[in-house]
């Protein structure tokens, strides 16, 4: 069954995409640390630990200043969202022409970007989620020519919708940095798409996957933040599995997310919007 929701203005709490067990999982697996080690410094039973990475409920407290240090975390901000940090609230409107639509398929929600310049209507597309008839909708209800499509990288809940926007649109553009991809679709190094008044650019981000790849959009009306459409590189609180790499993921957030600016609005393939600002300051795995 799917499940769709469209952020238009403003949104009700959305939770993190990882909880407190998930990011201990990640990070012991990014660490490469025994579930029994992990556990005896937690001082809880590794029955315990299970529990905890399984449901993010907290029975019995561990100790996880003595846990983070083992497994590469930052012990402060990772008890923080044990206590149950969160990103503040965004308000969309400040961003008139951006649309977070969510898609939700064997419970796994993704998001995908909409956004357009007010005068021209062109409109671009980042990611497609499970199902591109959403897409179809706001397209039509707001007269709009999809003009790009930008693919953060090529697992399915990003890209299942692919097949259905290019039989609408045959003359899309599409970008992306899949290394199968013909040399018209590849994004190059210092390329800027112009959508009207809006600037996109993009920044590798391999590590999740090895296409990853984050794309920015400046020149926002009414001077509105940056905004960065980064797929899995990076969660509100924590970030997407190292499937090629955990060093070159957090290395890649460091380098070409983090050195944007504070306020850039940050809008992950999955859980709430957040900025840079914010996941340096709370993000454990930084």
């Amino acid at each position: 069954m799917l499940a769709v929701i469209v952020t238009d203005r403003y949104r009700s709490r959305m939770n993190l995409e990882d909880h407190p067990g998930d990011i201990i999982r990640k990070a012991r697996a990014m660490s490469g640390v025994s579930a029994a080690i992990a556990a005896a410094a937690a001082g809880i039973s590794e029955t315990e630990l299970s529990a905890l990475e399984a449901t993010g409920q907290i029975g019995k407290r561990p100790d996880f200043t003595a846990m983070a240090n083992l497994i590469g975390l930052n012990p402060a901000k990772l008890e923080a969202i044990a206590n149950g940090w969160h990103p503040a609230e965004k308000d969309l409107s400040l961003w008139r022409e951006l649309r977070q639509i969510s898609t939700t398929k064997g419970g796994n929600t993704v998001h995908c970007y909409l956004i357009w310049d007010e005068v021209t209507r062109d409109a671009a597309l980042f990611d497609t989620g499970w199902d591109a008839a959403p897409v179809f909708k706001l397209i039509e209800e707001n007269q709009l020519q999809l003009k790009h499509l930008f693919i953060t990288h090529a697992h399915e809940d990003h890209v299942a919708g692919l097949q259905q926007i290019r039989e609408r649109f045959p003359q899309i553009h599409l970008h992306t940095d899949a290394r199968g991809a013909p040399p018209q679709h590849r994004n190059r190094r210092n390329d800027f798409i112009m959508l009207g008044s809006l600037r996109i650019t993009n920044r590798e981000t391999p590590g999740h996957a090895e296409d990853g790849v984050t794309y920015i959009i400046g020149m926002w009306p009414e001077d509105a933040p940056h905004v960065a459409i980064v797929g899995d590189a990076i969660f509100a609180g924590s970030i997407g599995r190292g499937n090629q790499s955990w060093d070159l993921a957090r290395q890649k957030v460091r380098e070409q997310i983090f050195t944007l600016p504070a306020e850039t609005l940050i809008c992950p393939g999955h859980g709430p919007l957040t900025t840079v600002a914010e996941e340096k300051a709370h993000n454990p795995f930084f």
